[in-house]
């Protein structure tokens, strides 16, 4: 959390645990309907008999903080799963305090197409949670998404039918990652899935 709070500038709102996930988060609002979660496995929690979520369980509890995913909101994630062209998960019910949600989560815990491609969310309480995050200034200016396959990506977001898909470029070499580029009070910073944060 420190890491990213160096590297964009403000504080992080405190989250809390996610239950049968084994986890906790920090969150940063970004708009109405948008906010960046720090997410990290939690000390104080049992490990679950199943893979953690965003592909946590093969990092090590000293790998540092990255942009490693990202999420796409939905009405229905039941049917926009039944429509995706690659596997995005299965669909979990979820809470964390009063709220409650539904999200995509593969069977071994790994991000759709290496963190490329978004897991499904549909929120079941209202309003929208960014709304009653602390607002300090912070907003996001742009997504991109790097792929060695890019036309594999193309395909999936249009079987999700993305309102506004982000840019997709081609990794060359690299594996796939993500940069998101965010206007803060003290100028536009950018997370680089590639660079760990407070690098």
């Amino acid at each position: 959390m420190r890491a990213v709070e160096t590297t964009l500038g403000v504080s992080l709102h405190p989250g809390g645990t996610h239950p049968g996930m084994g986890t906790h988060n920090c969150l940063l609002r970004l708009g109405p309907t948008t906010y960046l979660e720090v997410i990290a496995p939690d000390p104080d929690a049992a490990r679950p008999a199943w893979p953690r979520w965003f592909g946590l369980d093969r990092l090590s509890a000293s790998h540092p903080a990255r942009l490693a995913g990202w999420v796409a909101r939905c009405d229905d994630v039941h049917a926009l799963t039944a429509s995706c062209t690659e596997t995005v998960g299965s669909v979990q019910a979820m809470t964390r305090g009063d709220l409650a949600w539904q999200i995509t989560i593969r069977s071994d815990g790994e991000l759709p197409l290496g963190g490329a491609a978004p897991a499904l969310m549909e929120w079941k309480t209202q309003p929208h949670p960014a709304g009653n995050m602390p607002d300090v200034g912070c907003s996001l200016a742009g997504l991109t998404v790097f792929h060695p396959e890019p036309e594999q990506v193309q395909g999936l977001f249009l079987s999700m039918a993305l309102q506004s898909p982000p840019p997709l470029h081609w990794s060359g070499e690299e594996p796939p990652y993500l940069v998101a580029a965010l206007n803060t009070p003290h100028g536009q910073r950018v997370l680089d899935g590639r660079i760990p944060a407070g690098s």
